[in-house]
């Protein structure tokens, strides 16, 4: 199932954030949140997991809207990371990790071989099976990162939405994690990303939503967006395209304009 907003308009604090944004995320894709500090990223993320509410528009899974699906509902379709990632629970990794699996169990059943399997298959395929006797509060921001996504895929959900997460994470884990969202869309995941790499934005991106002071500067194929005049627009700054040697233009930015 798709995710769209239509119309969007989202307040905070008295304050516009969004201004009538039209979208359609869809399934089985990866679509790019791009855009400068305070351009209405997060808001949008928050949005579409239904966390924010919107002053008009509506954020709609299927063709029903985000906010009305009850939070069980909600949380076994919608996997949502934020970019703050902290961890305020003194447990151990591997704990954390099965809260993922809450959504589909019963109220005070204990986890099943299923939600087992389904711990150790996204602690795997986010590198953090050996850190499932650590504590939380005790991992790096990285290991802490990685750990935080793993209660995400834990719960199997139909769409990931994923603020900045490649923000504390090393180049190595960078790539793994990129590589690892690709393969969550072949299996039919949707994937929402905000980033601020454009060049990372530019290898892993089907489609790219583009955002100045909360309304849309461009949306569409990852190969048009991430061009100098769209790009300028958003950001600002002067932007060159450099072919990495795979037949792939990166976008560079230069100097301010």
């Amino acid at each position: 199932m798709d995710l769209t907003v239509t119309g969007l308009d989202v307040t905070l604090g008295g304050r516009p954030v969004l201004h009538g944004i039209d979208a359609i995320f869809p399934a089985g894709r990866i679509t790019a949140v791009l855009g400068a500090n305070g351009s209405g990223k997060t808001t949008l993320l928050r949005t579409l997991a239904g966390l924010a509410k919107p002053e008009r528009g509506h954020a709609m899974l299927g063709g029903r809207i985000v906010t009305d699906l009850d939070s069980r509902e909600r949380a076994r379709a919608i996997g949502y990371l934020p970019q703050d990632g902290a961890v305020h629970w003194n447990i151990n990794a591997g704990d954390l990790v099965m809260l993922g699996r809450t959504p589909h169990r019963s109220p005070f059943a204990g986890p099943s071989p299923a939600d087992w399997e389904a711990v150790m298959a996204a602690m795997s395929a986010t590198a953090t099976l050996e850190l499932a006797d650590r504590i939380a509060t005790e991992l790096s921001g990285g290991e802490r990162a990685r750990v935080l996504l793993a209660r995400v895929l834990a719960g199997d959900p139909q769409w990931l939405l994923a603020d900045e997460p490649l923000a504390s994470l090393d180049p190595a884990h960078q790539l793994d994690l990129l590589a690892r969202f690709r393969q969550l869309t072949e299996r039919g995941m949707g994937v929402v990303i905000v980033l601020h790499d454009l060049v990372q934005a530019a290898r892993i991106a089907d489609r790219v939503l583009l955002l100045r002071e909360g309304r849309v500067v461009a949306f569409g194929p990852a190969a048009e967006v991430l061009t100098p005049e769209p790009l300028g627009r958003a950001y600002g700054v002067r932007v060159a395209m450099v072919p990495d040697g795979s037949g792939l233009a990166l976008p560079v930015a230069m100097d301010r304009i």
